[in-house]
C-alpha cells in the first residue's frame, strides 16, 4: 500500500562536479576535448588494424576489440553530461539512466575481460612461442570475445533488472556526472539488500575472475621470462607487456578505489577514481599502445601518409 501511494521519480539530476559557471565551463572543454582525443584515438587504432594485412593477429585483434569498447565506453557517459551542459539541464530520465546504467556496466567488464584475454595472448607468445599459431586459432580468439560480450551482457541485465525494482521518492539529485550504479543505489527509498549482495558477489565475481586471469597469467611470464639467458632476452620479452601492464594498473586501480567498498560509503571524492577509468583510461590506451609499439605506429603512419595523399592524386 506504501509502495502505491509513494511518488516514482520519473528522472533524476546529474550535478556534475561543481556548481561554479567558470569551473563548470572548463571542466567542459576538458571533457570535450578528451572524448572527442578518445574517439579519434581508438577508431585510428581500430581502423589500421582492420586495414593493414600485417595486424591480423591475435595480438591486434583484441586490441581492435578494446578499442572499440573503449569508444562505447566514453560514448555511454560523456555525451549526455555534454549535452546537459550545452542546454543548460541537468536531468535525465528514469529510462536513459537505466539504460545508462546497463551500458556502463556491459562496457566496464567487457574492459576488464578483454584485458584478461589479453593477458592470456602474452603468456602463450611468451611462455609457448611454438604453439602460439596453433593456440591462438582465429577461432578461439572469436570465441573469448563472443563468450565474454555474452557474459557482460548478462550480468549488466541482472543489475539492471535488480535496479529497476527500486523505489526513488523525493530525492533524485545525483552526485555525479551519469548514473554510477552506486550512486543511484543510495537514492533508493527502498530495501538495497538484494542489490548490496549481488554487487558484492556476482559483481566482485566478474572483477576478480579476469584480475586473477591477469595476476596468475603474468606470474608464469616472469616465471619464464626470468629463467632466460640474457638481460636482452629478458628485456625484448617483458617490452611487449609493457602498454598492457600499464593500461592494467590504471583501470584496476581506479575500480579497487571505487568499488571495493559498500555504496552507503560512497563519497563525491570517488567521482575523480570513476572520471580515471571511464575517461582518462579510454583516453591514453592509443597513445600507450601506440607509441610504445613500432608495428602500431609504422601501421598508423602509412594510413594517415595514405589519407592525405589519396586526395591530392585524385585531383591531378
Amino acid at each position: 500500500m506504501d509502495r502505491e501511494n509513494q511518488t516514482r521519480v520519473t528522472e533524476f539530476l546529474l550535478l556534475g562536479f561543481s556548481g561554479e559557471p567558470e569551473q563548470e565551463k572548463i571542466l567542459f572543454g576538458m571533457f570535450m576535448w578528451m572524448y572527442l582525443v578518445t574517439i579519434t584515438g581508438n577508431f585510428l587504432i581500430t581502423l589500421a588494424i582492420t586495414c593493414d594485412s600485417h595486424l591480423h593477429k591475435p595480438m591486434y585483434f583484441f586490441l581492435a576489440n578494446l578499442s572499440c569498447v573503449d569508444i562505447c565506453f566514453s560514448s555511454v557517459t560523456t555525451p549526455k553530461m555534454l549535452v546537459n551542459h550545452m542546454l543548460g539541464n541537468e536531468s535525465i530520465s528514469y529510462v536513459e539512466c537505466m539504460i545508462q546504467i546497463y551500458f556502463f556496466i556491459t562496457f566496464i567488464n567487457m574492459d576488464g575481460f578483454l584485458l584478461s584475454v589479453m593477458a592470456y595472448d602474452r603468456y602463450v607468445a611468451i611462455c609457448s612461442p611454438l604453439h602460439y599459431s596453433m593456440i591462438m586459432r582465429p577461432k578461439l580468439c572469436v570465441l573469448l570475445v563472443a563468450v565474454s560480450w555474452i557474459i557482460t551482457n548478462m550480468h549488466a541485465l541482472l543489475h539492471t533488472l535488480l535496479m529497476v525494482q527500486l523505489m526513488f521518492c523525493s530525492n533524485n539529485a545525483v552526485h555525479h556526472f551519469f548514473c554510477d550504479p552506486y550512486a543511484i543505489l543510495k537514492l533508493s527509498c527502498s530495501d538495497t539488500f538484494i542489490n548490496e549482495l549481488m554487487i558484492s558477489t556476482a559483481g566482485g565475481l566478474m572483477s576478480i575472475t579476469p584480475f586473477t586471469c591477469i595476476t596468475v597469467s603474468y606470474a608464469y611470464i616472469f616465471s619464464n621470462v626470468l629463467k632466460f639467458p640474457s638481460i636482452q632476452a629478458i628485456r625484448k620479452a617483458l617490452s611487449t607487456c609493457g602498454s598492457h601492464l600499464t593500461v592494467v594498473s590504471l583501470f584496476y586501480g581506479a575500480i579497487l578505489g571505487v568499488y571495493m567498498h559498500p555504496s552507503s560509503s560512497y563519497s563525491v571524492q570517488d567521482t575523480v577514481a570513476t572520471v580515471i577509468f571511464t575517461v582518462v583510461t579510454p583516453l591514453v590506451n592509443p597513445f600507450i599502445y601506440s607509441l610504445r609499439n613500432y608495428d602500431m605506429k609504422g601501421s598508423l603512419r602509412k594510413l594517415i601518409i595514405r589519407r592525405l595523399v589519396s586526395p591530392r592524386i585524385r585531383k591531378f
